[in-house]
């Protein structure tokens, strides 16, 4: 991986560096402005848009950066930086835990599943279902990396790779914070939301995670995405939501667009598709979350009409 030069003319990928890979701003969320580039022209179009939007989160952070003091290496880099990574391969899985007084602990491990042959996130799933051994060596890389680097006094999670057939692991980022992706599905599984441990260490209270306490053996946090634009007709209402949750122990349902609503129009989205809901599902196997997810999705009932049959907004 390596910074990209964004005011170069045109910008070029970092020396070493192969395509295909990926161009995302270092400081954003939720895949926002993050591109899957095979090509100079397709690396080209994904750096002008980078340009273009990178300000939004960059520009903000900026002004915290400002009011610390800064590591001499950190001087002058701002928050306005683009990165190129080489593209990874394999079962993308995260890695949740704190750091107190030094100590490591890892309290969890979820697997990151696609929608078929797209970059799209289609579910966080917790937890994970890949063999032990597997998990035992991320649990091993993880605290070795989290020690390395000096990391205190907060949670992290860190996003990896693993390919079965190699059994190779690709650390992916080290996100020094925990995901608010996964809280419902700590609560569900283990009895308490991972925001437990970072207000425990704020607090200097006993950061330790619950385990397998809570009703439910699996959890998902679904992406409910459209990958084409579109106007929303009709969204159900408050009241309707609340019904549908009811109906279906072990859901929670946070709908996105309005009606009227161009998808096109939507603020912070990935580079491939529009995020209509997320609903998160507690079950007690796999099946059990998809079967959940299915049924919300259908009574949802989302509909939408052609982009130019709506207003712009």
């Amino acid at each position: 991986f390596g910074r990209v030069d964004l005011r170069a003319d045109p910008p070029e990928p970092p020396e070493g560096v192969r395509f295909p890979m990926w161009l995302k701003p270092a400081l954003s969320y939720s895949s926002e402005l993050a591109f899957g580039v095979r090509d100079e022209e397709e690396f080209r179009k994904a750096a002008t848009e980078i340009r273009d939007g990178i300000s939004r989160v960059g520009r903000p952070f900026e002004r915290i950066l400002d009011r610390i003091d800064l590591p001499p290496e950190m001087a002058g880099v701002g928050g306005r930086v683009c990165l190129a990574e080489e593209e990874c391969s394999g079962i993308q899985v995260a890695v949740e835990g704190y750091v107190h007084h030094g100590e490591v602990t890892v309290y969890g491990t979820l697997d990151s599943i696609d929608y078929p042959d797209t970059p799209c996130f289609l579910r966080h799933q917790y937890p994970s279902t890949l063999p032990p051994q597997v998990i035992a060596r991320l649990h091993d890389v993880t605290e070795r990396v989290m020690r390395r680097i000096g990391f205190d006094s907060a949670t992290f999670s860190v996003e990896y790779f693993y390919d079965p057939g190699s059994q190779e692991i690709s650390l992916l980022e080290i996100n020094p914070r925990h995901s608010q992706s996964h809280a419902e599905l700590f609560e569900y599984v283990d009895g308490v939301p991972n925001h437990h441990p970072m207000l425990a260490l704020a607090l200097g209270g006993d950061p330790a995670m619950p385990h397998r306490q809570g009703r439910y053996a699996m959890a998902a946090k679904w992406y409910y995405r459209w990958f084409t634009d579109g106007v929303v007709r009709d969204v159900p209402s408050p009241e309707d939501i609340a019904r549908i949750e009811r109906e279906t122990p072990g859901v929670r349902i946070h709908l996105l667009p309005e009606k009227g609503r161009r998808l096109s129009g939507l603020s912070q989205q990935d580079s491939y598709s529009y995020e209509l809901a997320h609903i998160f599902t507690g079950g007690d196997d796999e099946e059990d979350l998809r079967r959940k997810y299915d049924h919300c999705v259908a009574a949802l009932g989302l509909t939408f009409d052609e982009p130019d049959a709506g207003p712009r907004s």
